[in-house]
């Protein structure tokens, strides 16, 4: 049997970096809620048996109205980490028919900047690999680390420690396509162990495999600090 494609947007953070009074995957951008970018590139691909969006149980914030005419669906089972919501949201796919061997593409829902073409070139490149793997995009800039007491929010007197070789380094987007069944199971070794990872890629990590790199886009960043906003706005403004 065909392996079908699901789409997993863990919506349950709080964006506390972004500065923003909301849940920064509903501030407005370029006239949209910023989520509504994200689900409109996967309404793009009809390829997709189904997108599920992961809320937290208290969110007040989702109104499906600003969401009106997208194919998605919702469940109020966000956790207190990402890791928590998407192995909860692979859970839930089961209601919508998701087997073991079906691929799942979890995305952030504060890359708006993605796009149906970005979606479908992962796709093609991951169809047939036997792990799965991310967008992601080589180290451009100069890396510099601070002392281990400074912040990882920039202050007044955050100073450079050394500075590391960019050399190998790749900047990880989503989305980050790998089976559901293997996907699950990675997260459920990481949890045992004490691990709670940031993304998808170092669970399937964490089990010994290595996940391939498709070359991602700028356009794709991700939306954390207050000024993110304003060049998110222009972009999508100006359909780049």
């Amino acid at each position: 049997m065909t392996s079908r494609l699901f789409s997993l947007i863990p919506c349950a953070g709080t964006g506390s970096r972004s500065g923003a009074p909301m849940p920064k995957q509903y501030q407005t951008i370029a006239g949209r809620p910023m989520l509504a970018y994200t689900l409109a590139a996967f309404d793009a691909c009809s390829e997709f048996s189904q997108t599920l969006v992961v809320l937290a149980p208290d969110d007040n914030h989702f109104d499906a109205r600003r969401f009106a005419g997208l194919r998605f669906a919702v469940e109020r089972c966000g956790g207190a980490s990402r890791q928590a919501s998407v192995y909860n949201g692979l859970v839930a796919l089961a209601k919508f028919g998701a087997r073991e061997d079906d691929w799942v593409l979890v995305h952030d829902a504060a890359r708006p900047g993605i796009t149906p073409e970005l979606i479908r070139k992962l796709v093609a490149e991951l169809r047939d690999d036997a792990v799965g793997g991310i967008l992601a995009l080589p180290v451009a800039d100069t890396l510099k680390r601070v002392a281990p007491n400074m912040p990882d929010v920039p202050t007044d007197d955050v100073r450079v420690a050394r500075t590391e070789s960019r050399d190998g380094l790749w900047q990880a987007q989503t989305p980050q396509m790998f089976r559901l069944g293997m996907l699950r199971e990675a997260i459920e070794r990481a949890r045992h162990d004490g691990h709670d990872l940031t993304d998808e890629a170092s669970a399937i990590e964490w089990l010994g495999h290595s996940p391939k790199l498709v070359q991602g886009s700028l356009r794709n960043f991700k939306v954390t600090y207050p000024e993110d906003f304003a060049l998110a706005g222009a972009m999508l403004s100006a359909g780049a």
